[in-house]
């Protein structure tokens, strides 16, 4: 009876969500109320909650906080079929959508035109965009010790995989270095964003960028998946075979900076993202359609291209191309020719190898 007792006492709790219980060694589909649509159809945000026989950290990953960003929502369907999370230690909270406004509308906005990503933390009686952003922080960050954000380019434009996150804090460089993504950017917070707000109640996140808004990416989306496993055995999370190492590992970025449009018109660069870019060079040239004549547009520091315009036709002061200052260029190169070898579409191969 006592032996009945002690071991009852030392069995994990349920993870409370939204008015739910859910046991240890179980998992469920949640979903949490937002609002009604004006023909009265309900609005949640939908959280798949693993919640494993073992104590360990509480992990969120989320995608779609802007709604036209599809790889992760893939990625997020991937992570939750594994296999291998009938072994989780800790607890994985799954969000696939969480703008599922701007999903269902293929936009990267609420319907009340504000962006999800500049509304955290949030409240319970402000803007929809609020509103939804306070239901995600006390549902789904306030009930977990780490987060995972993924994200794209935004329409027009194109990532190269990388991870961001603040590197002065240990516990996030850590997690960013075993993501393993190409490379990491020392990225600073920015008021009202998710990363800022999880940080302020110390949850250390990690956001994830990779492939181009309403285009899924088969390369993006290995690389991130790959990432979150390595993310979850690092945290003990996974104690099951660890996935191959990288031959060069990830590169640090202490910054970046954008390259913009100096006037309007025709942009002609056959630059790729995860090039190599030395100072000075010339990424491109901007024309008038009459032949008048072309601006060279140079860099001003040497780095990584890790985002471009995929658009030809650009304004004065559009964002062309996004480098990252980084602190060894030879272990750049290698990095990004490693993720073109390991991702090399023209490869009949199933590089995930995850079972």
């Amino acid at each position: 009876m006592a032996k009945a007792e002690a071991k009852k006492s030392k069995a994990r709790e349920p993870f409370e969500i939204g008015g739910l219980s859910i046991p240890p060694g179980n998992r469920q589909t949640v979903d949490l109320p937002i609002s009604l649509l004006y023909d009265h159809t309900p609005m949640t945000l939908t959280a798949h909650v693993v919640h494993g026989h073992r104590p360990g950290p509480r992990l969120f990953v989320c995608a779609a906080v802007h709604g036209d960003e599809l790889n992760g929502v893939e990625i997020v369907r991937r992570l939750i079929r594994l296999s291998r999370l009938s072994h989780l230690h800790g607890t994985l909270v799954a969000v696939p959508i969480v703008n599922v406004y701007g999903f269902i509308a293929n936009t990267r906005y609420l319907p009340d035109r504000r962006d999800l990503n500049r509304s955290f933390p949030g409240s319970a009686k402000g803007s929809l965009a609020s509103q939804l952003a306070h239901v995600f922080m006390r549902e789904v960050v306030g009930r977990c010790s780490h987060g995972i954000d993924l994200h794209t380019g935004a329409i027009h434009r194109t990532n190269f995989p990388q991870v961001r996150g603040d590197l002065s804090n240990p516990e996030a460089e850590d997690l960013a270095k075993a993501f393993s993504a190409p490379i990491i950017l020392n990225a600073a917070f920015r008021d009202g964003s998710l990363r800022k707000s999880a940080m302020e109640l110390g949850v250390p996140i990690l956001v994830y960028e990779a492939g181009e808004a309403l285009r899924l990416d088969e390369a993006s989306i290995q690389v991130g998946l790959k990432g979150i496993v390595r993310v979850m055995q690092a945290l003990g999370m996974l104690g099951t075979r660890p996935l191959k190492p990288n031959r060069v590992g990830p590169v640090v970025a202490a910054s970046s900076y954008w390259v913009r449009a100096p006037e309007g018109g025709i942009l002609r660069t056959a630059l790729a993202s995860g090039t190599s870019i030395a100072a000075g060079q010339i990424l491109g040239g901007i024309a008038d359609p009459y032949g008048s004549g072309e601006v060279e547009i140079a860099a001003q520091d040497a780095g990584v291209l890790i985002g471009k315009t995929n658009l030809p036709v650009v304004n004065q002061g559009d964002g062309l191309f996004h480098i990252a200052r980084v602190l060894d260029a030879d272990s750049a190169e290698k990095a990004v020719e490693q993720f073109r070898d390991e991702f090399d579409p023209s490869e009949d191969t199933d590089p995930l190898d995850l079972e």
